[in-house]
């Protein structure tokens, strides 16, 4: 039991070391940078970017558009998720809805400002197809549609996740006790997932309040907190003391959303078994759903259609002839073509790095007997990046790694990455090994293996599909970040999000869309390649489950 508690410790301490090193000192010296000046502590910093007439009106302005798009968003992804777990419409259907909810997720959020511009911009897409301009693109409406559009596939994945762990019994019972319909919706459905939507609208919020790359593309004067960060540290005469105060506001909504998010817990509902039964028949429901949502999705990719019309058009809107040429010239050019091996490189790496980080946080605090306080460490650890901006953590990694041998390199890039989206793995991770034999390990001990060794020969041939989801998790978040190491990619290694938005000031959009096309389609290949892998995996486990039996 010792050597289980030894080897389990190990593992722990090497984790404890790396968010140690690449998360806490860091945040840490951003916040000393925030206090320090030239003399000293001091205030200085602070008065001077919170009583500027900018940034007041910059924090509104970003709680405003994120206020309004989490709302949308949260309605939306209801709107999706009750229609896919609700009612009747053809199952291929909501196969179309479930995918073209979640398409979002494999495009960075800059490319969908300039998606928007070339749809509802004045000679936009859709703006031609109308006849006119639906809106004004630039500021809170082109803020609105982007932020919506961002946020729509996590809202949606909480939602139908828990939706689908509701006990449609109740709805039986609460008819047969003569509730009428909108008691019944509201008792039986909306009750549960109160803590959800909740959660729901604080993530949305979050990833609203912290995200640049919309407000980079279709801000305009309408200028947020994550816009502010950007030009105090990258703009005309950068002030880095007065940045690392615009980083630590935007962490106080993070630890507002933790404590929030730890209060909400409690209104979960979970029943002790989840019964199963025919959805009642009523075609006016489903056409009503299936038609709104039909709308929704269709509303969404519309923005996106731009992105495989435009590059091959020889120059919109002004001349429509189909040419190959914009994508050829990308993929002839050296620089183009190096950002996106690149990009690969550093996904790759970030995969294997992030899931090992994440297998091991997960077998400490799920399948190990380390004292439950080691494990809450884990646990904050992973409440906090699940909070803390991008932006944040790549300008921390920018004050702290600065000067070192490892500034510019893919290494600093890889580590940011593994850190930033530690959360969601960390989870999928450790909620699939909770759900193991937890004797597993106590009967190979008594056989005389070590606790490593069962995991090796046993836990993780049983985790593979898991494994497989998260590492592509964390390749596709990797593949699309932006905020993250916007401050910490070097001309060296530079990725395809930062050469899009350099591309932007020389107004390349053509190339722009060329490299949004290619990580659309490399994340396409990935997720359906380890979703087939992952899949693949559970059935042969359940073969074997199966001869056994």
């Amino acid at each position: 039991m010792k050597k289980k508690n030894k080897e389990s410790k190990i593992i722990f301490l090497i984790l404890l070391i790396l968010f140690m090193v690449f998360l806490i000192l860091p945040v840490f010296r951003l916040l000393l940078k925030s206090f320090w000046g030239e003399e000293g502590p001091t205030l200085a910093h602070y008065s001077g970017v919170i009583f500027s007439g900018g940034f007041g009106k910059a924090l509104g302005n970003s709680f405003l558009a994120a206020s309004v798009s989490a709302l949308i968003t949260t309605v939306l992804a209801f709107f999706l998720a009750y229609t896919i777990n609700y009612t009747n419409i053809p199952r291929w259907m909501k196969g179309m809805i479930r995918a073209a909810a979640l398409l979002p997720m494999f495009l960075p959020t800059i490319t969908y400002g300039f998606a928007i511009i070339y749809s509802f911009g004045k000679q936009g897409l859709l703006t031609r197809l109308f006849g006119r301009q639906l809106f004004n693109i630039y500021g809170l409406n082109g803020l609105l549609v982007g932020y919506v559009i961002y946020t729509l596939p996590i809202a949606f994945m909480l939602i139908h996740n828990t939706m689908g762990y509701i006990d449609k019994k109740f709805m039986i019972v609460s008819r047969v006790m003569g509730d009428n319909g909108f008691s019944t919706f509201m008792m039986t459905i909306v009750r549960p997932l109160l803590g959800t939507l909740a959660a729901s609208f604080i993530q949305a919020f979050f990833l609203c309040f912290t995200d640049f790359g919309i407000p980079a593309s279709v801000g305009g004067k309408y200028e947020v907190i994550a816009s502010v960060l950007y030009n105090q540290m990258l703009g005309s005469i950068p002030d880095f003391a007065r940045g690392a105060v615009v980083a630590m506001v935007m962490l106080v909504p993070s630890a507002i959303s933790i404590a929030v998010l730890q209060f909400l817990e409690k209104y979960n509902v979970r029943y002790s078994r989840i019964s199963t039964i025919e959805i009642s028949h009523h075609r006016l429901r489903d056409i009503a759903c299936g038609g709104v949502s039909a709308a929704i999705i269709l509303c969404v990719l519309s923005v996106f259609a731009v992105i495989f019309i435009v590059p091959f058009i020889s120059e919109w809107p002004y001349d429509i002839r189909f040419t190959m040429e914009h994508a050829v010239s990308v993929l002839e050019d050296d620089a183009l073509s190096g950002v996106v091996r690149n990009s690969l490189v550093a996904a790759l790496f970030t995969a294997v790095a992030g899931t090992l980080v994440a297998y091991g946080s997960a077998l400490v605090t799920a399948r190990s007997t380390v004292n439950k306080k080691l494990k809450n460490v884990i646990e904050g650890i992973a409440l906090v990046t699940n909070t803390i901006p991008g932006m944040v953590i790549g300008l921390a990694f920018l004050f702290s790694f600065s000067g070192t041998p490892v500034q510019n390199t893919f290494f600093l890039i890889v580590v940011c990455n593994v850190v930033h989206f530690f959360s969601t793995p960390y989870l999928m991770m450790k909620n699939s090994l909770a759900k193991m034999n937890a004797s597993w390990e106590t009967t190979a001990m008594l056989m005389g293996d070590s606790w490593i060794k069962t995991i090796i020969r046993v836990v993780t041939p049983n985790a593979v599909s898991t494994i497989l989801e998260v590492f592509s998790y964390y390749f596709i978040n990797a593949m699309v970040t932006v905020s993250a190491v916007i401050f910490i990619a070097g001309a060296r290694t530079m990725v395809m999000t930062t050469k899009i938005k350099e591309l932007q000031y020389f107004n390349k959009f053509n190339e722009v869309f060329v490299l949004s096309l290619m990580i659309l389609f490399i994340n396409l290949i990935a997720r359906i390649l380890f979703q087939a892998l992952a899949n693949g995996r559970i059935k042969i486990k359940q073969k074997v489950v199966s001869s056994d039996l």
